[in-house]
C-alpha cells in the first residue's frame, strides 16, 4: 500500500516538471528548450524506472510539445508581411482573389512617348526673316510673320506675309557689267506679298546633339496661295523708263522644320517657293541715239520712248525661292494629355 502511494506522487511530480520548464523558459529561449527537452528525457527514464512507462511517455511529449512551442514563439528577424499583419492588423493587406479573378482585363499599355508639344487647338505666332536663293543679281529679302490655327494636331490652317520693299539689293556687279559690256538681264523687285496657308505635320522626334543635349523635332508641309506685290527694274532704258509695283496672283508650296526648345517655343528653318507670273522689261531701246525714239517688243524702232505700253513685253512664270528662318511660339503655352480610356 505504500509503495503504490509513492509511485502515484512520483508520476505527479513528474508530470509538473514540463509545466515548470515552460515557465521558467519564457525568461529565456535558448533555456527554454533545453530544460522542455530535458524534462521529457527525465520523464521517460524515471517512468521506466518506477515501471510507469504509460506515464513517462505522456511525460514526454508534454516535454517535446513545449520545445516546439518555445521554437515557435521564437521572433522572426528577417521581417515581411506577416510582422506587418502582426503589429497593425489594420495595416494588412486584404485581396479577395476570387473577385480580382473575375475582373476583365482591358488593360491600355502606351508603348509609344507622348508627343513632346501637342499643337491641336493652338494658336502659332511665327516671325521670320526671309532671303531669296535662286536670284544671283537681286536680293529679295525681307521680314514676315505667319499665324497659324491647329483644329488637329497634324493639321493648321493660317495665313503669312513678308515685306520686302526695304531690303531689295541690286548687286553692284550688275552695274559694273552694264556699263562695261553693255549687257543686261531683266531685274525685278518685290514689295511685299500675303497668303493663305495650309500646314500639314508628317513627322515628329528627337535626335541627339552636342552629345548631351536631346532636340525634339517636327516636320511640316506648306501650300497655300494669295498675291504678291512686284515691278522690273529699268535697266535697258532707264533715263525713260519708270515702273510701279502691281499686284499679281501667286501660290506657294514649301517644306519646314522646327526644333523645339521648350514645349511652347521652337527655331524654324523653312524653304517656300512662291510661284507667279512676272512681267519683264522690253530688252529693245532706241538705239544709242535719244532722238530715234524707243522700240517694240520684236526690236522695230520709232516709237515714243515715254510709250508705257512698249516697256513691258515678255510674261514668264518665276520661281522665288526663300529661305526662312525665325521662331514659333505656341499659345496657350501649356497643354493637357488626353488619352484614351
Amino acid at each position: 500500500m505504500n509503495k503504490s502511494r509513492i509511485g502515484l506522487l512520483l508520476v505527479a511530480a513528474l508530470s509538473v516538471l514540463p509545466a515548470s520548464a515552460l515557465a521558467a523558459g519564457k525568461a529565456k529561449a535558448e533555456a527554454k528548450a533545453s530544460i522542455g527537452t530535458d524534462s521529457g528525457s527525465e520523464a521517460e527514464a524515471s517512468a521506466s524506472t518506477n515501471g510507469a512507462g504509460a506515464s513517462g511517455e505522456e511525460a514526454g511529449a508534454a516535454g517535446t510539445a513545449a520545445a516546439d512551442d518555445n521554437e515557435s514563439e521564437t521572433p522572426d528577424t528577417g521581417g515581411g508581411l506577416e510582422d506587418i499583419c502582426k503589429i497593425d492588423p489594420e495595416a494588412c493587406p486584404k485581396i479577395d482573389f476570387d473577385k480580382e479573378a473575375k475582373k476583365p482585363l482591358g488593360e491600355q499599355i502606351f508603348a509609344v512617348q507622348q508627343i513632346y508639344a501637342l499643337r491641336v487647338r493652338r494658336f502659332e505666332l511665327n516671325p521670320f526673316w526671309s532671303m531669296s536663293l535662286n536670284d544671283q543679281f537681286v536680293g529679295h529679302n525681307g521680314i514676315g510673320l505667319g499665324i497659324n490655327f491647329y483644329p488637329f494636331n497634324i493639321l493648321g490652317i493660317g495665313v503669312s506675309g513678308t515685306y520686302f520693299n526695304w531690303f531689295n539689293t541690286d548687286s553692284s556687279f550688275n552695274a559694273d557689267v552694264r556699263r562695261s559690256a553693255r549687257v543686261g538681264v531683266p531685274l525685278t523687285e518685290y514689295d511685299w506679298n500675303a497668303s493663305v496657308n495650309l500646314t500639314f505635320v508628317p513627322a515628329y522626334g528627337k535626335f541627339a546633339g552636342f552629345g548631351d543635349f536631346i532636340f525634339q523635332y517636327d516636320a511640316y508641309i506648306v501650300a497655300g496661295g494669295g498675291l504678291i506685290s512686284t515691278r522690273p527694274i529699268p535697266v535697258f532704258d532707264p533715263d525713260y523708263r519708270n515702273f510701279s509695283y502691281k499686284v499679281k496672283p501667286s501660290g506657294n508650296v514649301g517644306v519646314g522644320l522646327r526644333i523645339f526648345f521648350y514645349r511652347w517655343m521652337a527655331a524654324i528653318l523653312e524653304l517656300r517657293d512662291y510661284i507667279y507670273q512676272e512681267e519683264l522689261e522690253n530688252t529693245h531701246t532706241g538705239g544709242s541715239d535719244p532722238k530715234s525714239g524707243g522700240a517694240m517688243c520684236d526690236g522695230t524702232q520709232g516709237v515714243n520712248h515715254s510709250d508705257a505700253k512698249y516697256w513691258l513685253c515678255e510674261k514668264k512664270l518665276t520661281n522665288a525661292v526663300q529661305a526662312q528662318v525665325g521662331f514659333s511660339f505656341f499659345l496657350p503655352t501649356t497643354f493637357d494629355y488626353r488619352l484614351p480610356k
